[in-house]
């Protein structure tokens, strides 16, 4: 009995790690985007999706931000099932649950890569929809004037 309840803390890890396996990024998913900056002006209004995923296990806690990867994943996945190709978060997640916009913005959504930044026609690069990934950068032009 005392060896079974040894075990416990490494079985409770054991099913915390398993949480995520059944939860991917389908084909339609791949072609939405998760508009963090709320820019959604010229885009049209398909409905709201929400969805949830477990954020505690028994007395643990997950991790936030495997629940907010899940999240998206989940809501990306959901909202090509109505023709969306981007989706906006209504706020913050709570307890394991989030709301989010769908919207069709046609060219603009549709020729975007989900979790890659973009570069805007003013030529600056705007943070992909990933929370916490490291910001593209690209060399300046060298400078051909002659002297």
């Amino acid at each position: 009995m005392k060896s079974a309840l040894r075990l416990l803390p490494v079985a409770a890890a054991a099913l915390l790690g398993a949480c995520t396996w059944g939860i991917k990024l389908d084909a339609g998913g791949r072609h939405v985007r998760a508009a963090w900056s709320g820019d959604v002006g010229a885009c049209r209004d398909l409905g709201k999706v929400t969805v949830s995923v477990l954020s505690r296990v028994g007395p643990i806690d997950r991790n936030d931000y495997k629940v907010r990867d899940e999240l998206e994943v989940m809501a990306r996945n959901e909202a090509a099932k109505m023709g969306a190709d981007t989706i906006k978060p209504l706020g913050d997640p709570k307890d394991g649950e989030q709301s989010w916009e769908a919207y069709a913005c046609g060219a603009t959504g549709a020729q975007a890569t989900p979790g890659r930044p973009q570069q805007p026609q003013n030529g600056q690069l705007e943070p992909g929809p990933l929370q916490g990934e490291p910001a593209q950068t690209f060399p300046a032009p060298a400078s051909t004037s002659g002297g």
